[in-house]
């Protein structure tokens, strides 16, 4: 029999948190999350979407054995200024057994019933800034630190109940370039020129906190059109400024200005922390933060995590000016693997930037929903 408890004190939460942890302790590419940081996502004292947003937890139980969590989530913003009914739900896993599965989501579409949603989407988090999508493809391939892993069946599961498509992210690796073709640099002196931009390049993390602000800025124009966009508040920046400010090596952020100083691109790049982050295993201490130092500093591999253009200069080249810059700094690195961040499938714009790179399309990642 399966019993599901709705997650009422702190040391549920982290039961909620460990279920993962224990599902995946042999999976070699599972990559896991900082313990202490999945904690204080459902901390409202410490996570401040909490002021436009509500969460409801759950763990399934047999008998005394944890074998499944979710939870259920409501983004005001979402609701009351996009008009969207939605209920979400994320940090969605489970042993292979859809009747745990339909247990947990059926807690799910309760919720969503007494809050007069009309229907259900995941896995997602609370906003645009959280992990988002169910793998689908590339199961033998390492996660990273900001999408989720789960296992072939999870999909299985969804399907069966009766769950559909409602979007779809798509993830590419490629080598850098070495040296950078010429055809490259010959079109980013050009764009350059054409419309007076210029790129700049940071040497400290305290350089770059005055630029913050514009990105996420620049962000939300990038992406406003994109049918699952949430804008980007300004406590979610700061949050971001504070957990993962400290893993970016200055080197791996470019930005484009015109003859203004007005923000017209930025990109950023990261050393891939996957490895470290298995070796930390869900610990910064005693030794898991020295392997997170020493992937920032020695890493052959690379991610792009964010990618930001005003939609004015879309499509002219920008972009040339930014990779020139990221491959240079990838080739004093000896950075000679990359792997992109998920990119939703209809984002042609942002997929055209990996074309001159002979690209693998190795993962995807969808999110499903279901009328409540």
């Amino acid at each position: 029999m399966i019993e599901v408890r709705k997650i009422e004190s702190k040391k549920d939460i982290k039961k909620f948190v460990q279920f993962q942890m224990d599902l995946y302790k042999d999976n070699k590419f599972f990559v896991p999350p900082i313990i202490k940081d999945e904690l204080a996502v459902f901390d409202p004292n410490k996570n401040q979407v909490f002021k436009n947003a509500d969460c409801w937890m759950f763990l399934a139980y047999k008998g005394n054995q944890i074998v499944g969590r979710v939870a259920a989530l409501i983004n005001h913003i979402e609701i009351k200024d996009q008009k969207k009914p939605k209920m979400r739900f994320g940090w969605l896993d489970m042993i292979d057994d859809i009747e745990v599965t339909r247990a947990l989501l059926a807690e799910v579409q309760n919720v969503g019933k007494k809050q007069h949603l009309e229907f259900m989407e995941g896995p997602v988090g609370f906003s645009n800034m959280d992990k988002a999508g169910l793998l689908i493809k590339g199961f033998d391939e390492v996660s990273t630190m900001i999408t989720w892993y789960n296992y072939p069946y999870y999909m299985e599961h969804l399907e069966q109940l009766g769950y559909v498509k409602a979007a779809e992210w798509v993830e590419f690796k490629f080598q850098p370039p070495n040296p950078i073709p010429d055809k490259i640099n010959r079109f980013a002196d050009i764009i350059s020129k054409r419309y007076t931009l210029r790129t700049l390049q940071f040497t400290s993390t305290k350089e770059i906190l005055p630029y913050v602000d514009a990105m996420f800025d620049l962000l939300n124009k990038t992406y406003s059109n994109l049918v699952t966009y949430v804008p980007i508040q300004q406590y979610q920046i700061e949050l971001y400024k504070e957990k993962y400010l400290p893993f970016i090596n200055p080197d791996f952020i470019e930005l484009v200005v015109d003859q203004e100083n007005k923000l017209v691109g930025f990109a950023i790049t990261m050393p891939s922390f996957s490895k470290a982050l298995q070796k930390a295993n869900g610990k910064l201490f005693p030794f898991g933060f020295l392997h997170l130092l020493k992937a920032k500093k020695k890493n052959n591999e690379a991610a792009f995590y964010l990618i930001g253009i005003d939609p004015e200069y879309q499509g002219k080249g920008v972009t040339a000016m930014m990779f020139r810059n990221i491959i240079v700094n990838f080739m004093n690195y000896g950075i000679t693997k990359c792997e992109t961040n998920p990119e939703l499938e209809d984002n042609l714009a942002v997929q055209a930037s990996w074309k001159n790179y002979d690209p693998t399309l190795h993962k995807r990642r969808r999110t499903y929903r279901k009328d409540i």
